[in-house]
């Protein structure tokens, strides 16, 4: 087992590590996500992330641990994944013609140490036809994506503008937990 653990069965996440050059092994986090109630969506996306790296942690215990977990923030409402079709219906007419917040939380773990962050992008979509959602929906692309799209995908195409980290809408602030995690002087960073 290597040194450094993912807590995420992410693809997403996988990719973005072994771009950044790091060496780790995937070792998915079992704790149930729940929404602390009166939580801001940033407080709840690190606080996610921190529980993840406390359970994966729990059996790996000199490991760095990285766990993550982005949300979406929108009209008042945080967006996790979609519980079927329906919901997730719900969520892309809830996002067509406006701004929404993209709310990744990573928690770095070690030993009893940790650093804990959240990084947030601006996103505005165009506006959504139903026909636009339901072919969308239909793709199954947005089932286990929060906020019900993935702007690496098929999802790209309802995107109008973004504003900040684009790695952080896709689930992982890479550059900023590579400088994290300099800081915590757990790595050192490849730069090109």
């Amino acid at each position: 087992m290597k040194n450094i653990l993912l807590a995420s069965a992410s693809p997403r996440r996988k990719e973005l590590l072994a771009l950044a050059g790091l060496e780790f092994d995937a070792v998915p986090s079992q704790a149930e996500e729940v929404l602390p109630p009166g939580f801001s969506p940033e407080q709840c996306a690190a606080r996610l992330a921190a529980v993840k790296a406390e359970d994966v942690a729990r059996h790996h215990p000199n490991a760095l641990i990285i766990a993550a977990d982005t949300i979406v923030a929108a009209g008042g409402q945080i967006l996790g994944k979609p519980r079927d079709e329906a919901d997730a219906a719900r969520m892309l007419r809830l996002l067509s013609g406006r701004e929404h917040r993209v709310i990744t939380g990573v928690c770095l773990r070690k030993n009893t140490a940790k650093r804990i962050f959240s990084q947030v992008t601006s996103v505005r979509f165009y506006t959504l036809g139903e026909d636009e959602i339901e072919a969308y929906v239909q793709t199954g692309e947005p089932m286990d994506k929060a906020g019900a799209y993935g702007i690496q995908g098929k999802g790209a195409l309802l995107v109008e503008s973004i504003a900040g980290d684009y790695f952080n809408v896709v689930g992982l602030p890479i550059a900023r937990l590579m400088r994290e995690m300099e800081g915590f002087r757990l790595v050192s960073s490849p730069r090109p």
